[in-house]
């Protein structure tokens, strides 16, 4: 292992803490409680990989849920939409 890890406790991620930062071993700096510097292989990324500080492992983040884009509205409902709106503005007073 040469690199190290800079794990944030404050930070909760999955069930540790997330990997804020991974420096070579020599490139470390001091840093304040609760923040701590812990050897790590070399391919963990920051913010990819999060620390698991019982089982005392790095893992890989879950990768996000796609949010399905919103449905295109068709003819008849953009004609409908409309015809409220027309009908909103009618309604107001003169």
């Amino acid at each position: 292992m040469a690199n190290n890890a800079l794990v944030s406790p404050n930070e909760p991620r999955e069930s540790g803490y997330r990997v804020a930062q991974v420096e070579p071993d020599g490139q470390t700096f001091e840093v304040g409680a609760p923040l701590e510097w812990i050897p790590c292989p070399d391919n963990i990324v920051a913010d990819q990989f999060w620390y698991d500080p019982v089982a005392k492992a790095f893992n890989a983040m879950p990768e996000p849920t796609p949010v399905p884009a919103p449905a295109t509205p068709t003819a008849a409902e953009l004609a409908a939409q409309l015809a409220a709106l027309q009908a909103q503005i009618a309604a107001l007073p003169k």
